[in-house]
């Protein structure tokens, strides 16, 4: 009997990775159409079009123009729980949030440049500092960046550093002596983390707080000019100009 049981797990193994074959041939042979839903200031539009640009998959970008004051029925239709960008539509699919767009997008396209680690342990890791990313890193930015005056900025600044400090060391760690977190490639880390270099630009120009230094973050700080310069960010990414003009918009500055 345990023989039998062998052989019916392997065969649904099987018949499992047969369905992700032929998911990944539509891919590849570009049988259904890509479109990514975004915006051009958002960071997390952002890690959507550099995983798309890592794995050289070609895509129909739309563009919410006023995604501030009104959300498009396209947008609102593909992501109808949080009606936010970005969204990937793989033919009649949609992918929302932005961290799990980028897993689809590394599993459905298969290539050499592979985004997430091979390695289990190093994948958990991953996806872990991704996480605190969007948790504790963007809770901290959002708080100093809705601060009332100078005062309440610099009270808040501290959990950032904190967050800055804790990504300085596993940069350290998962690097190994590279430009990224992913060592000589951008990885999922870095892709993550890269969300969060726009914000830190408008909040440093606005406090005049180097949150980003040689002194306490210096990984961190060539990792981010690293990766501004990298050839699947750069064509994306704006400018620190374009996104403290964005800012003021936002908060009425």
């Amino acid at each position: 009997m345990a023989k039998t049981k062998k052989s019916d797990n392997s065969m649904a193994r099987d018949k499992t990775q047969s369905k992700k074959r032929k998911i990944s041939e539509i891919a590849q042979n570009g049988s259904n159409s890509v479109k990514l839903i975004g915006t051009w200031a958002s960071p997390y539009a952002l890690r959507a079009q550099v995983a798309l640009h890592l794995k050289s998959v070609e895509y129909e970008y739309v563009e919410e123009t006023d995604v501030l004051k009104s959300k498009s029925d396209l947008l609102v239709k593909s992501n109808p729980i949080h009606k936010k960008v970005p969204v990937l539509i793989h033919g009649d699919i949609s992918i929302c949030e932005s961290l799990n767009i980028v897993q689809y997008i590394d599993e459905s396209w298969p290539s050499n440049t592979s985004i997430l680690p091979s390695q289990p342990s190093d994948r958990a890791a991953a996806r872990f500092w991704a996480h605190f990313v969007d948790g504790k890193c963007f809770q901290s930015i959002d708080a100093v960046a809705g601060a009332k005056d100078d005062a309440a900025r610099m009270a808040l600044a501290g959990s950032l550093m904190e967050c800055l400090a804790a990504l300085e060391g596993a940069f350290q760690k998962s690097s190994k002596g590279g430009d990224f977190f992913g060592g000589e490639n951008i990885g999922f880390v870095d892709i993550a983390c890269g969300a969060i270099v726009g914000p830190i630009s408008v909040i440093e120009a606005f406090s005049g707080v180097k949150f980003l230094s040689p002194d306490t973050t210096p990984g961190l700080l060539k990792w981010a000019e690293k990766f501004r310069a990298h050839e699947a960010v750069k064509p994306y990414m704006p400018s620190v100009e374009e996104f403290i003009e964005f800012a003021k918009k936002k908060f009425n500055l």
